[in-house]
């Protein structure tokens, strides 16, 4: 195990399974709570350091592809039983998912409920045929990409019957609370073809979630300037 600084917090670069384990421990004293990044560790970080700053710990796990094989779901399991027994944290965890990292939270979160409070899933990848594939507005040239690390064309898409959208039935059968921020501008994860269905979902189920849609956003940035609203909405339901 390594030790550097990030962002004035200590962080511990550990493997697990022969993938790279991240572990950010907070300057506070630890309140038990945590988050799992679910990919792009790093990137547009203020609401984890927010959370941080209020005593919960941030865990990643290194991904095969950013577009998610069944391995890596299992890799989180595996994460999520290493934080249990190496650090001071609870049994359930705040998946922080952003672009494909929304896609692999809604996967681990419907495979793993029990171990999920709430969601943050910020311009989420939920019908690969919008991302990737391209066949609404989005997608951009990521298909080659999908095909060359899980092996599936477009015509597999066309008849895939796991999309994340998919898993979302077994969202809304777990009731766990979602924070969605999405840009309403988005040309590359567009949030009509999207995000958008977790919210519609969840709503005409009466379910707990926080929409926030950024006018003129794209896909970048992530996350919101100042990250109040999504640190108040997990913190309200991190139970």
């Amino acid at each position: 195990m390594t030790y550097e600084s990030w962002n004035g917090f200590r962080l511990a670069r550990d493997e697990l399974n022969g993938r790279e384990v991240i572990v950010v421990v907070p300057t506070c004293q630890p309140n038990g709570k945590w988050m799992i990044k679910t990919e792009y560790f790093g990137a547009f970080p203020n609401a984890e350091i927010a959370l941080l700053e209020k005593g919960y710990h941030l865990a990643y796990i290194q991904n095969k592809t950013r577009w998610h094989l069944p391995e890596d779901t299992e890799a989180k399991a595996a994460l999520h039983e290493y934080m249990l027994a190496n650090y001071p944290v609870g049994e359930k965890c705040v998946p922080v998912g952003m672009s494909c990292g929304g896609m692999q939270a809604i996967y681990f979160a419907t495979k793993y409920p029990q171990y999920v409070s709430c969601l943050y899933l910020d311009a989420p990848v939920v019908n690969l045929l919008s991302c990737p594939a391209g066949l609404g507005k989005g997608g951009n040239d990521m298909m080659q990409e999908m095909t060359e690390h899980t092996g599936r064309t477009i015509t597999d898409l066309i008849s895939f019957r796991d999309h994340p959208l998919d898993r979302i039935p077994a969202l809304i059968e777990s009731k766990i609370p979602v924070i969605l921020v999405c840009g309403d501008s988005d040309d590359v994860v567009p949030y009509e073809e999207n995000g958008k269905f977790i919210k519609e979902a969840y709503e005409n189920a009466g379910l707990t979630i926080k929409t926030v849609l950024k006018p003129g956003c794209g896909h970048h940035p992530h996350g919101l300037d100042n990250p109040a609203e999504i640190v108040d909405f997990i913190m309200q339901y991190d139970k």
